[in-house]
């Protein structure tokens, strides 16, 4: 029969049970928007859990490990060189804590193709007074325009534009705890004396809020020039350099690489941090799981829907193939009656989908973790939508193939006769 006709004959069953039919174009809209809904939220939450700890971590971190002696002086003495030496009072030997010839370093991984760019960095450690009381510390100096770019220090910074710190001479961001501990505000003065006791006055310009105590009552931040300055270093004075790459699943070469190449020690962000890793791919895998249940169990409904239209169209079913028509015409007549299901529930899910993942994406959300964070996070991304549509066309074709092969071994003879 004509490709036409059957539409026609289907469209006509479908009005015909038009009750049975919303409720199946229901399910499936259902299954699709909790599934958009589930994901997207799921999502967005993985992405903030990630950004908490990847978002401040280097990819590749290159930093000069002070190392003990490996030999005493004794083992250099011929005299003594065949002989058993019990001594055992290993000390660190000669070793810088910055990095030599970083400068030469920094430009050389910056043409690196691979690098999606680098910060350097100095660390020092330090006291702030507070009255008669001195509180530990450490000063990060940072290269601001970088930690902004590449690790989202601005997401972390609260009562100022954290370009503010590059800007004003002297000036420092305290961790919110600290700050609340010394009693300062923004625009007072903090006194801050270095390990070798040497004392600075510093400008409050901002404050820091990981949301993570034990960081935001010692960690504070200033430019990279006045904590070299504090330190009495020069400017090519650097401890740490911060990699961000392009793809971070190669971190783990690079790292080998660069300490090869440089003579340098090196930290992937795998290693660092593998059992964070391991929990966001389980919290991923949850939600997919979850999310591809709603769709099948709406495909469960949408078979015994189905089946019972046939079952209460054996009459018609006859009288089609007592006229002409095939099995195969029987069963493109249910088929497509399942997929115009699909059609019209996925395209109903995606678009309700997306207003219940807005109206999430609208509830008030606060965390001190991320005080930039005013709402609930929710990822739009549009794989999301893709699996969802394609996913309710799999199960309502699925749901509609096995109740349509039943139609079309039906012998009408035997209907008619039982008739």
């Amino acid at each position: 029969m004509s490709l036409s006709l059957i539409f026609d004959i289907a469209t006509s069953l479908l009005l015909a049970r038009w009750k049975q039919t919303l409720v199946a174009a229901i399910g499936v809209t259902f299954g699709v928007t909790a599934f958009i809904a589930l994901l997207g939220f799921m999502s967005g939450l993985n992405e903030l859990l990630d950004g908490l700890i990847l978002n401040r971590i280097p990819h590749v971190r290159l930093y000069q490990e002070i190392k003990p002696s490996t030999h005493q002086p004794v083992q250099l003495y011929n005299l003594y060189r065949e002989n058993y030496n019990f001594i055992r009072s290993l000390k660190s030997g000669y070793n810088r804590n910055d990095i030599y010839n970083s400068q030469a370093l920094l430009r050389a991984v910056k043409q690196d193709s691979s690098i999606l760019g680098a910060a350097p960095r100095v660390t020092a450690q330090s006291f702030f007074s507070a009255g008669a009381i001195n509180i530990t510390g450490v000063v990060n100096g940072i290269d601001v325009e970088s930690e902004v770019n590449l690790f989202h220090f601005g997401d972390y910074v609260i009562g100022t534009d954290p370009i503010e710190l590059k800007n004003t001479k002297n000036g420092i961001v305290l961790g919110k705890i600290l700050a609340d501990q010394l009693l300062v505000e923004i625009g007072d003065i903090v006194y801050l004396t270095t390990a070798d006791g040497r004392r600075f006055p510093l400008k409050v310009v901002g404050f820091f809020q990981s949301g993570l105590a034990d960081i935001d009552k010692v960690q504070s931040y200033a430019s990279l020039a006045t904590v070299q300055k504090l330190m009495g270093k020069s400017g090519s004075y650097v401890t740490d350099i911060a990699l961000k790459l392009k793809n971070i699943d190669q971190a783990p070469v690079i790292a080998t690489q660069y300490s090869k190449l440089f003579s340098i020690d090196a930290e992937d962000i795998q290693t660092a941090n593998a059992q964070f890793e391991t929990g966001s791919s389980i919290r991923s895998i949850i939600s997919y799981s979850v999310g591809i249940t709603l769709l099948i169990v709406a495909g469960f409904g949408i078979y015994n829907i189905l089946n019972m239209m046939i079952y209460e169209q054996m009459d018609t079913i006859a009288i089609l193939k007592a006229i002409g028509f095939s099995g195969k015409d029987i069963e493109r007549i249910f088929l497509i009656i399942a997929l115009a299901i699909g059609v019209a529930g996925g395209i109903a899910g995606l678009c309700v989908g997306f207003l219940l993942s807005f109206a999430i994406d609208q509830v008030p959300f606060t965390t001190r973790a991320l005080p930039t964070i005013t709402t609930y996070p929710v990822n739009y991304s549009l794989v999301f939508y893709i699996i969802g549509f394609a996913f309710s066309m799999i199960t309502t074709y699925l749901a509609g193939w096995f109740p349509s092969k039943k139609a079309s071994r039906t012998d009408p003879v035997s209907i008619i006769r039982g008739k």
